[in-house]
């Protein structure tokens, strides 16, 4: 019965396991963005905690998204097992500096995903991820945003607390 259902699919098998893989990312990066709110409520950020505490569901989404399109496409996603969260940084700048890191890592898997399944003629798929592949346009615009405002405010004295006061305009 096994082999018959995966004959069945209409995901292919590689798409599938780098959708899984994008799944473990995805929790990664909703439990990383915990772990970061968490840093700026504990330094006094508490604005930029609701960022990312809002970030941390829209990437759980994200997750959700491709697993029920596993499910829909009749493959078999896999519910990850999410380890190694950094909870320690040394200032805001190096939040948000470690935001872009992992957006940027996000934005080329996703894309990986798309040649795959490009190469391998799966349509649905690649279809499915296009809407990912815009967001991620959106994720790293934001966070690139806000960087630069902060290196335009300084991060010294009374500029700390600009920074946390502007990263509402982020939150929508």
């Amino acid at each position: 019965m096994k082999d018959i259902a995966r004959q069945s699919m209409s995901i292919k098998v590689e798409s599938m396991d780098l959708l899984n893989g994008q799944i473990k990312m995805e929790a990664h990066a909703s439990a990383t963005y915990l772990a970061m709110a968490s840093w700026c409520e504990q330094n006094g950020f508490f604005t930029s905690a609701k960022f990312f505490f809002k970030q941390a569901e829209e990437e759980r989404e994200h997750m959700m998204k491709i697993f029920n399109f596993l499910v829909d496409t009749g493959g078999n996603p896999i519910s990850p097992e999410v380890t190694n969260i950094n909870h320690d940084y040394s200032s805001i700048v190096d939040v948000f500096e470690s935001t872009l890191e992992h957006e940027v890592k996000v934005t080329k898997s996703i894309h990986n995903i798309v040649k795959k399944a490009r190469e391998s003629g799966d349509i649905a798929t690649e279809r499915f991820l296009d809407w990912f592949v815009m967001e991620q346009v959106e994720e790293e615009n934001t966070v690139r945003d806000i960087l630069d405002m902060i290196e335009v405010t300084g991060t010294e004295g009374v500029g700390l607390q600009m920074i946390d006061n502007q990263v509402a305009n982020w939150i929508d």
